[in-house]
C-alpha cells in the first residue's frame, strides 16, 4: 500500500499529474521556483526518489531524465482511502463517519460512482442490480434466466 506523499513529492507529483506528458526536472523545479525558493538539486533528488519509490518511469532523453506517472492522482487518492479504511476495527462504521464529513458535493460524487459500480458487484443481486435499481428486486420483476 502506497504512504502518504510527503510535501514537495507531492508538489512535484501534483505537476506532473496535471500536466500529464514527460517532463524534465528543469520544467519542474521552474514551476516551483514561482511559489518558493527551491534548488535544482533538490527537485532532481525528489524526482529521483519518487521513481524509485515506483510513482514515476523515467527515460533518458539527451543528457537530461523524463519523467512520467506511473498511475493517477484519483488511483493514488483510492489507495490512501483504502489503506486508512483497511486500519479500522469497525470498517462500517469509519465508513459512516467518512460519509457525515463528506460535503454535498462529494456525495453526490459518491452517488455518481455508486451508478457506474453497483451494477458489477456480485453482492448486488443475481441480474447485478441493487434493490430499489431497475431489473431489481424491489422492482416485482422476476430475474431474466441466464444471466
Amino acid at each position: 500500500m502506497p504512504r502518504q506523499l510527503g510535501e514537495l513529492e507531492d508538489a512535484v507529483m501534483t505537476r506532473v499529474w496535471e500536466w500529464n506528458r514527460p517532463v524534465t526536472v528543469r520544467e519542474v523545479l521552474e514551476d516551483l521556483q514561482q511559489e518558493r525558493s527551491i534548488a535544482y538539486t533538490t527537485v532532481m533528488t525528489v524526482m529521483d526518489n519518487l521513481h524509485q519509490k515506483g510513482w514515476v518511469r523515467r527515460e533518458v532523453e539527451g543528457r537530461a531524465y523524463r519523467y512520467t506517472a506511473v498511475s493517477t492522482r484519483a488511483a493514488y487518492a483510492a489507495a490512501l482511502m483504502n489503506e486508512a479504511w483497511s486500519l479500522s476495527d469497525n470498517p462500517a462504521a469509519a465508513l459512516v463517519a467518512f460519509f457525515g464529513m463528506m460535503s454535498a458535493e462529494q456525495r453526490d460524487a459518491l452517488r455518481d460512482a455508486m451508478r457506474i459500480v453497483l451494477p458489477a458487484l456480485p453482492e448486488a443481486g443475481a441480474d447485478g442490480a441493487g434493490e430499489g435499481e431497475p431489473g431489481g428486486a424491489a422492482d416485482g420483476a422476476e430475474p431474466e434466466a441466464g444471466r
